[in-house]
């Protein structure tokens, strides 16, 4: 569900109808099973080589979890992705973005979340993380988690927020490690959506055309400012499986986002 690859010009409706497959019926992360096949009008980009350099911020976040299934406790990976995030001007980033639901399982505090930037490359890297602050629910689809150490920016360049509301007459960017079976390679690869539209705007969620799939949940909604500048504008949420990928806006949680990026 993230990005585009180029600055914004005024946003368009995509013609004619796309076929995708979202998240569960309300959110988009998946544990072990349920990987989906990709539709075959699927707008997303494969991050590469040259791809835009912000989607460097966007890694994958697995969250050990558990719960009572028929009357017994079952242990699994919750498969999520999220945002490294920094004040502007900051030169290393400790904060990373996500979806609460990526967290509601979590209790187990001796197996640790972890974050991970270029997962698979040479260049990869692996963090812990401990949740700062959350939204408390599916209505308030938000967490804040700390890293274990600080990201440099010589090591990857951490997302500024978004000031104010994202703008609906500009289009956005979803990024995330979707596990279809298609361009997500089970969640392997990283891939974008650009140039999506907003379709609603509310305090607490917003929805979009965007296409993402299972695993995408907690990753970027980024929009360009006038002047061309990448900035976070919300969290990927959930979805319909039909035509609406929802997501929460960085003005919904904005509050915590200035505390802890002190």
């Amino acid at each position: 569900m993230l990005d585009s690859t180029h600055s914004a010009p005024a946003a368009t409706h995509r013609a004619g109808a796309r076929l995708r497959t979202l998240a569960l019926a309300t959110a988009l992360s998946v544990c072990a099973t349920g990987i989906q096949a990709a539709g075959p009008e699927d707008s997303r980009q494969v991050y590469g080589g040259a791809s835009p350099h912000w989607l460097q911020a966007v890694g994958k976040l697995q969250v050990p979890g558990s719960k009572i299934v028929a009357g017994r406790r079952t242990h699994y990976r919750e498969d999520c992705s999220a945002t490294l995030v920094a004040k502007h001007g900051s030169t290393e980033a400790n904060t990373i973005v996500t979806a609460w639901h990526c967290l509601e399982f979590y209790a187990d505090l001796s197996r640790p979340i972890t974050f991970t930037l270029f997962p698979g490359s040479h260049k990869s890297i692996e963090i812990e993380a401990h949740r700062l602050a959350d939204g408390g629910g599916i209505h308030s689809d938000w967490a804040l988690l700390r890293l274990r150490r600080a990201i440099a920016a010589s090591e990857a360049t951490a997302m500024s927020i978004h000031p104010e509301r994202a703008d609906p007459a500009l289009p956005i960017t979803m990024a995330g490690y979707s596990r279809d079976v298609g361009k997500g390679d089970k969640g392997n690869v990283l891939t974008f959506d650009a140039n999506c539209t907003i379709t609603a705007q509310a305090t607490l969620s917003s929805d979009s055309d965007c296409m993402a799939y299972k695993g995408a949940s907690g990753g970027a909604v980024m929009q360009f400012s006038k002047q061309g500048a990448p900035l976070l504008s919300g969290v990927i949420s959930r979805g319909d499986s039909s035509a609406i990928s929802i997501y929460v806006p960085v003005t919904g949680f904005r509050s915590s986002l200035t505390r802890f990026l002190q």
